[in-house]
């Protein structure tokens, strides 16, 4: 524990401000370029001529290859320096991005693809861990809130401003639009980033990485795939079989090696790996909404993709307003109380939303979004950062690429489950209403995840609850 204290007595000195502007940039165009393409994907597919079952891979890639990406995170912060691998990561996000806005033609747009995703999924895990490192415990709640706030403003802004954009530009304005913040972002992290990860130069294990991707792949691909070839297809079983294999493998290679890739052993602290699965079933909640109520809205109530974009706008803002607060209520009182109140209301503006109709509002969609919203931030950064706080110093960059990965098969099934609900339980030949049917149960089966996660924050204990009892 004194090491700990010497680590955070050492950072106290560092001006913080400017660092957190860089990490801070960096997230938020590494997180809005995921949900950018979302409304170009029919002017790529006309321009490029290609398919729907093509044009999805540049969304799918993305998460396949970020997933694969934070495995290898906590390595690859133990062997590089802080700086090093930040600038490292922003240049091959850089790259991908000005690949993806010259491409000629699809091969090279998804090339590019892969290239932003390998470098946004270095990043996030790499920001968690800097901001975990600089900030004592009693600070880390309005940290994670203000890095929240970018989380979920982000993404809430990427499908409105890519609906307006495509209406009026080329699609490939959407890259340059990111390309100078990406490279003004690389200029500053090389005057301002200090290093402030320790290297401690783990071995690198090949079979680990080469299991890793395997496995979260594997799982990722059939998620991935499963909307649109169906749970049944040849595809998706074989790659269900080949993650389960292979990242049952890599876990128990990983439990016996002296110096990990990713340490399982965060899944001791029973804290984390609550906190872990309460990430996911918030995370699997917000994405679902995000990628169900833009079809609703264009497919079956004729709304178009900027306005599907707008009602999704104030669930957006609110969120990001209240990520800060909430960060603040965490290091106040912890969070149960925070993860009870806000699981309540994920459940029930999710089981409102499974009554939609041909008649429903704009306004009623965009106002009971918006209390969705006010749940997740409410569970979302308080319940990672009570799962951090309990590992030591040298397990939070390992706590923070398990929280991530897993958050991001849970991003991968919160976007492949919904749509495939809602798919086969539509009743084609009733028409809207039949279609409409499909989109009720998706939201059913969204309440009862969301159930399932409201049990589990009953289990959460503060750490001044634990203080109290002892």
């Amino acid at each position: 524990m004194g090491d700990q204290r010497d680590d955070v007595s050492s950072y106290e000195r560092l001006n913080k401000t400017p660092i957190m502007i860089v990490l801070i940039s960096g997230a938020f165009i590494a997180i809005l370029n995921q949900t950018l393409l979302g409304t170009a994907l029919p002017h790529i597919m006309n321009d490029l001529q290609i398919n729907e079952s093509t044009v999805q891979w540049l969304q799918s890639v993305f998460m396949l290859v970020n997933g694969i990406m934070i495995p290898v995170t906590a390595f690859l912060i133990g062997t590089f320096t802080t700086r090093g691998l930040f600038i490292t990561a922003m240049a091959l996000f850089t790259a991908g991005t000005l690949m993806a806005a010259i491409a000629p033609g699809f091969s090279m747009l998804l090339s590019g693809r892969i290239l932003q995703a390998a470098g946004a999924g270095i990043l996030m895990p790499l920001m968690q861990t800097i901001m975990m490192l600089i900030y004592p415990i009693e600070k880390r709640g309005s940290v994670m809130g203000m890095f929240g706030l970018i989380i979920a403003f982000a993404p809430a802004i990427g499908p409105s401003l890519s609906g307006y954009i495509v209406e009026h530009f080329p699609w490939r304005t959407l890259f340059f639009m990111i390309l100078p913040i990406a490279i003004i972002d690389i200029i500053v992290a090389y005057f301002i980033l200090k290093n402030v990860t320790k290297q401690t130069f783990p071995k690198i294990d090949v079979l680990s990485i080469i299991l890793s991707t395997f496995g979260f792949g594997g799982f990722l691909y059939g998620f991935s795939i499963a909307g649109s070839e169906g749970w049944g297809s040849m595809q998706v079983i074989l790659s269900f079989i080949v993650g389960t294999i292979t990242l049952t493998w890599f876990i128990l290679r990983q439990l016996n090696l002296k110096q990990p890739i990713l340490e399982m052993r965060v899944f001791q602290y029973k804290m984390f790996t609550l906190t872990t699965a309460l990430g996911m079933v918030t995370f699997m909640a917000m994405i679902g909404a995000a990628v169900v109520l833009p079809l609703y809205m264009q497919n079956m109530l004729g709304f178009t993709a900027f306005e599907s974009g707008l009602a999704l706008l104030p669930g957006a803002i609110l969120q990001g307003i209240m990520n800060p607060i909430t960060g603040r209520m965490f290091d106040k009182y912890g969070a149960r109380w925070l993860g009870i109140t806000g699981l309540s209301l994920i459940v029930i503006t999710t089981f409102m939303l499974a009554f939609l109709t041909t008649e429903t509002t704009f306004t009623y969609i965009a106002a009971v979004h918006a209390f969705r919203m006010l749940g997740i931030a409410m569970v979302m950064m308080p319940t990672t950062t009570a799962g951090l706080n309990v590992l030591p110093t040298d397990l939070i960059s390992h706590g923070t690429a398990v929280n991530n990965t897993f958050r991001q098969v849970a991003g991968a099934i919160g976007t492949a489950l919904p749509i495939t609900v809602m798919t086969t339980t539509a009743i084609p030949n009733r028409g809207i209403e039949g279609l409409i049917h499909g989109v009720n149960i998706s939201f059913v089966v969204a309440g009862i995840i969301a159930l399932i996660g409201l049990i589990i924050t009953f289990f959460i204990q503060d750490r001044k609850t634990e203080q109290a009892r002892g």
